[in-house]
């Protein structure tokens, strides 16, 4: 019996020792920090899902707020959060050669295929894939898009018509997200995903379910983040994500016999890339003896192809439903902005024969402020991280820090602080007639070499969204609708409000 006593205390001791083997590394540097609890560091509440990811690093940015930088432990990992404009210029523009990696992922390698696209990757793929998928999202080739654009546009103001004609409320962050999943179906992948008149279309139901968190899914994530090393090769994503991507890259592949079909779409512009052959590029990751970066290259086969197109509709699903819908959200309790908007959609459109074009959208001035200040309220991504690839001196903090440290910008926090912004709470347009007085204050798709290469295309889808509906219908506030929607809890790297964006919406004029 003592025996097994004394295994059993061994062993505590050892997992304690285990467990907190890198909480002392804050203290060393004299970086103020909360205190740790065994393997989940600062993010317990997170990783048991009763705090989303981004309020959590933005309570630590409010609880110490003379600081420039916090300290905090991801798990087991130390983590520096920034609180500076100046030092976040810095970290993800000025000296991001040296956090050149975004580190969402605890290790470099990417065993699962759906992984290996141009947010998740690191190092030298993540440069190879820059290199070949910025093109992709240039003016001329979004201009070429937006025909579709206004197509599933002109669509939406029927399904909003239809829902609002048969209930007092409509939940607009279905019916966004529904707009923005067949909107990527046409232009990524040329095929008519129909979520707007089917919510149970199968195009739908993957979109669900890459931002649904089970319990299994977090029990998964738990003992991936937690033990990273001993856990490196287990998904993140369910087998159901994968397969349905694959099989539908493949099916379309074989549709167009393998070559570009003249579309236009993301899958040609892929296909187009292909084309090209070898990707080559100056290594960020490993030199040669005379210290020049070594060439490395990459085939753009279809596993790679399969995640561009996965992060393709994941990340244009849930940033530009959770941005118009929210946007909505917040015109609905400002009838005077609304009021604005609907002019100005209204005298532009006038100009056009009444018809949504790529040029009447880059003059709707106004609505695109609203959508900045919807963003700047609840950006789709709330926090943004990159990861120390070499030891580097945090410039006016008088120490440094090694490679492998994460550091992380509560963007939530940023976006709302009065240091940076006149009554941050309200919704005020107007506050973006006049350039930013410091650009890193707002960051809704990050800044420097890892910002959203796709951000002129989800503005534009966002744009060309809300003048369909606001052309056609004002909304207003729900019975149910909170003037604070709540962010979902499980939420981690996208942030989402929890039960949805009920509102009323009522026809302005026959469509």
């Amino acid at each position: 019996m003592l025996i097994i006593i004394a295994i059993l205390c061994v062993f505590c001791a050892l997992s304690y020792l285990y467990g907190t083997r890198k909480y002392g590394y804050w203290s060393k540097r004299g970086v103020k920090h909360d205190a740790t609890i065994p393997f989940f560091g600062n993010a317990a509440r997170q990783i048991l899902q009763q705090i989303s990811m981004g309020d959590i690093f933005t309570e630590a940015y409010w609880k110490y707020p003379d600081e420039r930088y916090v300290g905090f432990y991801l798990a087991g990992r130390p983590t520096l959060i920034l609180r500076d404009p100046e030092l976040i210029r810095s970290v993800i523009a000025a000296d991001s050669s040296y956090f050149y990696s975004r580190g969402i992922m605890p290790h470099k390698e990417l065993y699962e295929p759906l992984l290996k696209n141009l947010f998740f990757a690191d190092g030298d793929l993540w440069k190879l894939l820059r290199q070949r998928m910025t093109p992709a999202f240039t003016s001329g080739k979004l201009k070429a898009m937006f025909p579709l654009i206004v197509e599933k546009a002109e669509k939406l103001q029927e399904i909003i018509d239809e829902a609002a004609a048969t209930s007092d409320e409509v939940d607009v962050r279905d019916i966004m997200a529904r707009y923005t999943t067949d909107f990527i179906g046409a232009v990524a992948f040329g095929i008519d995903s129909d979520s707007m008149k089917n919510e149970d279309s199968l195009f739908r139901q993957v979109g669900k379910r890459i931002f649904t968190i089970t319990k299994w899914d977090a029990s998964r994530n738990l003992f991936k983040f937690i033990f990273p090393d001993t856990f490196r090769k287990m998904y993140i994503f369910p087998s159901m994500i994968e397969e349905n991507i694959m099989k539908l890259m493949r099916g379309i592949l074989k549709q167009r016999n393998y070559k570009p079909s003249g579309r236009n779409d993301f899958v040609d512009q892929l296909m187009e890339l292909k084309q090209k052959g070898t990707i080559r590029v100056e290594s960020v990751e490993h030199k040669n003896p005379d210290g020049s970066p070594k060439l490395v290259e990459m085939e753009l086969d279809e596993y790679v192809m399969a995640g561009q197109m996965f992060i393709f509709f994941a990340a244009g699903f849930e940033t530009s439903s959770s941005a118009t819908s929210y946007t909505l959200h917040e015109l609905a309790f400002n009838p005077e902005a609304q009021r604005k908007c609907q002019q100005e959609i209204d005298k532009v459109l006038s100009r056009y024969d009444n018809k949504l074009c790529y040029e009447a959208v880059c003059e709707m001035k106004y609505l695109d402020m609203c959508l900045k200040e919807g963003m700047r309220l609840f950006p789709s991504l709330g926090w943004l991280k990159r990861r120390c690839e070499r030891a580097y001196a945090v410039p006016g903090a008088g120490f440094s820090i090694d490679a492998g440290v994460d550091v992380v910008v509560p963007v939530n926090g940023l976006h709302r602080d009065a240091r940076h912004w006149d009554q941050p709470e309200r919704f005020l347009p107007e506050r973006f007639e006049q350039p930013l007085k410091h650009k890193f204050v707002y960051l809704p798709f990050g800044e420097g070499p890892r910002a959203c290469v796709g951000e002129r295309l989800g503005r534009m889808q966002s744009l060309a969204g809300l003048a369909a509906l606001l052309r056609g219908f004002a909304v207003e506030p729900a019975a149910r609708t909170r003037r604070e929607p709540p962010r979902d809890p499980t939420t981690a790297v996208v942030q989402s409000v929890l039960g949805g964006i009920p509102l009323r919406v009522r026809r302005r004029h026959p469509l």
